[in-house]
């Protein structure tokens, strides 16, 4: 009897011990409870975005909703401006985790400077033209940018590109008004009426219900017939030395959450 009772209290402090043994600490990384260090809710830490002056809308919701998901993460105020300038800033020794740009090459040049790798793409957009709603130019077709006061992206930036490619595939030859270092600057110059017409990307001025003129619309938009040459393909990557929640983000943007957003503000899928 004293032998079965000691076999029998053996056995349950063995089983004691590897129960106390068996659960992981929820910490550590790849924990499938406590995340890593790139996911999952013990993602920690603060994300500077630099985003392209079209993705304001998108990546506003894009970070609010990280943010949710991740409540121990800090999304800064997001820096927006035209690709280029972000690319300049950022080659000059500006500090941030994630560039997302409204083309490939601007990516690219941080790409060649060690300053970004593995871009991917997340979505597309094309070209509108836009006018004020009681459109003073008359402008109803590509071909009347000619004629009319127009105000286009400068050609450095991917909406300049954009523009030059739409008007030299039509064969139309404009001479702007202005030239602009974001297509928001463009939007508010003929949103102001300091201009009769300008090209945008459909995101920042989609069609208004009904005529434009009963909206409450900013501008009016249309697309032009050969909107296709023109595409806009949009990177983004985590850069050199980003954080874990800034690599997290980077990936966050190409999921299922931020593809819906993006999807509801008009931007097409990469």
């Amino acid at each position: 009897m004293r032998r079965v009772a000691a076999g029998m209290l053996l056995g349950a402090l063995m089983l004691t011990g590897c129960a106390a043994a068996s659960p992981r600490d929820s910490s550590v990384p790849g924990d499938e409870k406590g995340g890593s260090a790139t996911s999952g809710p013990g993602l920690t830490g603060e994300v500077t975005v630099f985003a392209a002056a079209s993705l304001r809308t998108a990546f506003d919701e894009i970070a609010e909703e990280f943010e949710q998901q991740h409540p121990g993460v800090d999304v800064k105020p997001i820096v927006y401006d035209g690709s280029s300038t972000l690319v300049t800033q950022l080659q000059e020794g500006a500090r941030a985790d994630v560039l997302a740009t409204a083309d490939e090459d601007s990516m690219q040049l941080l790409v060649d400077d060690g300053l970004a790798s593995d871009p991917r793409i997340f979505a597309t957009n094309t070209l509108v033209v836009i006018t004020p709603p009681d459109n003073p130019g008359g402008v109803t077709a590509l071909s009347d940018l000619a004629d009319a006061v127009t105000v286009l992206c400068a050609p450095e930036v991917p909406c300049g590109k954009a523009s030059s490619t739409l008007l030299d595939g039509a064969g139309i030859e404009v001479t702007p008004a202005s030239l602009e270092q974001n297509v928001t600057a463009v939007l508010q110059k003929v949103a102001a009426g300091e201009a009769d017409a300008g090209l945008v990307y459909a995101t920042d001025a989609r069609p208004a219900d009904g005529p434009c003129e009963a909206s409450a619309a900013e501008v009016c938009s249309f697309r032009p017939e050969n909107w296709r040459d023109a595409v806009n393909r949009y990177p983004v990557a985590a850069l050199d030395g980003a954080s874990g929640a800034g690599v997290a983000f980077a990936e966050f943007v190409r999921g299922p959450e931020a593809q819906r957003i993006l999807d509801d503000l008009g931007f097409g899928h990469p």
